[in-house]
C-alpha cells in the first residue's frame, strides 16, 4: 500500500513533522537509517512524486521507506544524471543495486558531502567527523 500524498501534506500543513522527519524516525538503525537520512538531506529526489510513489509506504507506525520498490527503476524516475548516481549509491547503502563508487564523479559537492557523512554511520563509527575544518 502506497502512502497517500494527503497524509504527508496534512502533516506538513499543520506544522507537524515533515515526511522526511517521519521517514528518519521510522527507519531502523544502521544502513537503512543512514540511507534514509542521506535521501532526506538531499531533498530533490524525495520531492519527486515518481520516487515517493515507489519508495514510501504506510507502515504500522507511519510512513517507511521500502527500498526494494526502486530496484531496477532508476532510469524511469525522471532523474538527472547526478540524482540517479546519488540514488544509486544510496540504494547501495541498503544492499540494493550495483553502483560502483566511481559514480561519485557525477555528484556535486553537497551530495558528495551527504554521502561522506553517511559512511561513518554505515561503519558504526560515531567518532569520525566529516566536514569543512576551520
Amino acid at each position: 500500500m502506497t502512502l497517500t500524498a494527503t497524509k504527508a501534506e496534512a502533516a506538513e500543513e499543520t506544522n507537524g513533522p515533515t515526511l522526511g522527519q517521519l521517514l528518519i524516525e521510522s527507519a531502523p538503525k544502521g544502513r537503512c537509517r543512514a540511507a534514509t537520512q542521506a535521501l532526506v538531506e538531499e531533498e530533490t529526489i524525495l520531492a519527486l512524486h515518481s520516487v515517493r510513489r515507489l519508495l514510501v509506504v504506510d507502515g504500522e507506525d507511519g510512513p517507511v521507506c521500502r527500498w526494494e520498490g526502486l530496484m531496477g527503476r532508476l532510469y524511469g524516475l525522471g532523474l538527472d544524471d547526478a540524482q540517479r548516481a546519488f540514488l544509486g549509491l544510496v540504494l547501495g547503502m541498503v544492499g540494493i543495486g550495483l553502483h560502483t563508487l566511481s559514480a561519485v564523479e557525477e555528484l556535486d559537492e553537497p551530495r558528495l558531502l551527504i554521502l561522506m557523512r553517511a559512511m561513518p554511520v554505515l561503519a558504526g563509527n560515531d567518532r569520525i567527523a566529516v566536514g569543512t575544518r576551520v
